[in-house]
């Protein structure tokens, strides 16, 4: 599964303002739960907190990936955010965060849910990719970066 399967223009948002992390967590669940009638950004919320609470998902260098698994048998939900201005997260390094891939998988997603989140967290480890997608325009720009031949070949050398 490529990162352009998972990202569509309507879920990268740019420059969005957080004060906490627990608000951050609360605009991912909005943004995961959008056009989505069976999934509540309550139950997302839960569910991103929980995974939370067994160590942060903050990588490093500015990266989060904050994600939770839903009951039943949904599809993966993906949204990226930008942050206006980097936020305390717990990360590994103790540096605030910026730049979050945020995402929903089934609680029976298993082995494949463990490659996804290694191939996202390979593709967060580019230290290019990192500045472009701080410097991109906006959403249009950032999902061209996710979606480019660079973060696809990462992704094949994987499968």
């Amino acid at each position: 599964m490529l990162i352009s399967d998972l990202l569509s223009p309507e879920s990268i948002r740019c420059d969005v303002h957080s004060s906490s992390k627990k608000r951050l967590l609360e605009i991912i669940s909005e943004e995961l739960a959008r056009n989505n009638e069976d999934l509540s950004a309550r139950e997302i919320f839960e569910s991103l907190c929980a995974r939370e609470r067994l160590g942060s998902t903050g990588l490093g260098k500015g990266v989060a990936i904050p994600h939770g698994r839903i009951k039943g048998n949904r599809p993966i939900r993906a949204s990226f955010i930008r942050l206006k201005k980097p936020l305390a997260y717990d990360a590994l390094d103790g540096e605030p965060v910026d730049l979050l891939f945020a995402m929903t998988v089934p609680e029976n997603c298993g082995e494949d849910h463990l490659k996804l989140l290694a191939h996202i967290a390979e593709l967060f480890s580019d230290p290019e990719l990192l500045q472009d997608l701080r410097d991109a325009g906006n959403s249009g720009d950032l999902l061209k970066l996710l979606s480019s031949k660079r973060s696809a070949n990462k992704a094949n050398t994987h499968h």
